[in-house]
């Protein structure tokens, strides 16, 4: 058992250093083709009292002036001895940039991330056992609508609804404004939450419901749910002992490898409500041709995604004895 771990783990980890190198490349070249100038955008507003030395001067302090192949080369040396470099739009150390905002991000997406996996698979069991009522075609018409309509519009629609109208919840940011950081309670960091987090959740909720519906009723039409009814089986007992693990592996695999559409939805959340977490620096990184920052992050990226499909594998393997027994057999 622990070496096969042990295998999984080292196929992985090697896996991960390709990944990483190759999306460090690609990132850094497309970054070089942007149209977008990173001395004007650091510059900003005193475009006009900047003179033309003074913008070389910045350029070869930010190393801009350098042919491509050697900052690149710079920069994955000082990040092979964990510097990530200085972002040029917060004048910081990007690795303190990417954990200040880190919290904020991971707490979203955990809460997105849980009420999408709970609320799809409830709502994905319930209409495959409600087959073909007006209740199960409710539940998958309302699961086409989601998957049909963009995350950033439904928090849109959802910041006027109760935001605005109603002024239930706050409009947006982190935290509320002008309030001291020592003032902050835990129920302000929830209440900023909640509209981002379910807009998030969004992402998630209407693949892992049609899946798990699609799965269940194909269990529920196989021979040995048909010969499991009439040994007399019937209700909760027949659902969880024939059908509950069959329908979690999809639903595992589905809700690990969301990590991907998570990050990505993250970053439309937290644009449509301010939300200061590591999208909307992304979105700030790519404007502004911070190469640091948006080289950082895309990194993080990187590694959130891979790791959420590498739990998917495993605990798929966990699961389903099948898959570990096929492995000692071929051995």
């Amino acid at each position: 058992m622990i070496q096969s771990i042990a295998v999984f783990i080292g196929k992985k980890m090697i896996r991960l250093f390709l990944l990483l190198a190759s999306v460090s490349i690609i990132t850094f070249a497309l970054v070089a083709m942007s149209p977008i100038d990173p001395v004007q955008s650091y510059i900003g507003a005193d475009v006009m009292r900047v003179g033309a030395e003074q913008r070389e001067a910045i350029a070869a302090y930010w190393g801009l002036d350098r042919p491509f192949a050697e900052r690149f080369l710079k920069w994955g040396a000082a990040l092979l001895q964990g510097d990530m470099g200085t972002s040029m739009i917060y004048r910081e150390a990007v690795t303190k940039v990417i954990a200040e905002r880190f919290i904020h991000s991971a707490l979203l997406m955990a809460f997105a991330w849980m009420l999408s996996g709970v609320l799809g698979f409830a709502a994905g069991v319930v209409s495959a056992l409600k087959r073909d009522t007006w209740f199960d075609r409710m539940i998958t018409g309302f699961c086409y609508t989601l998957a049909s309509t963009p995350a950033f519009w439904i928090g849109l629609l959802l910041m006027m609804i109760f935001a605005v109208w109603l002024g239930w919840l706050p409009v947006g940011l982190g935290v509320p404004a002008g309030m001291p950081a020592g003032s902050v309670t835990a129920g302000d960091y929830i209440r900023h939450m909640i509209l981002p987090g379910i807009t998030l959740s969004v992402v998630g909720i209407a693949p892992i419901a049609l899946h798990t519906r699609q799965k269940l009723i194909d269990v529920m039409d196989s021979d040995y749910i048909l010969f499991a009814r009439a040994r007399g089986e019937r209700g909760a007992g027949l659902f969880f002992r024939h059908s509950l693990r069959n329908i979690a592996l999809p639903a595992i695999t589905l809700q690990f490898a969301s990590f991907g559409e998570l990050f990505g939805g993250a970053v439309l959340a937290e644009q449509v409500f301010s939300y200061p977490g590591l999208g909307q620096a992304t979105v700030e990184s790519g404007l502004r041709g911070d190469v640091p920052l948006l080289m950082g992050l895309v990194l993080c990226s990187t590694l959130f995604v891979f790791t959420g499909n590498a739990l998917a594998d495993y605990f798929y393997r966990m699961v389903d004895p099948r898959l570990r027994l096929g492995k000692e057999m071929r051995r």
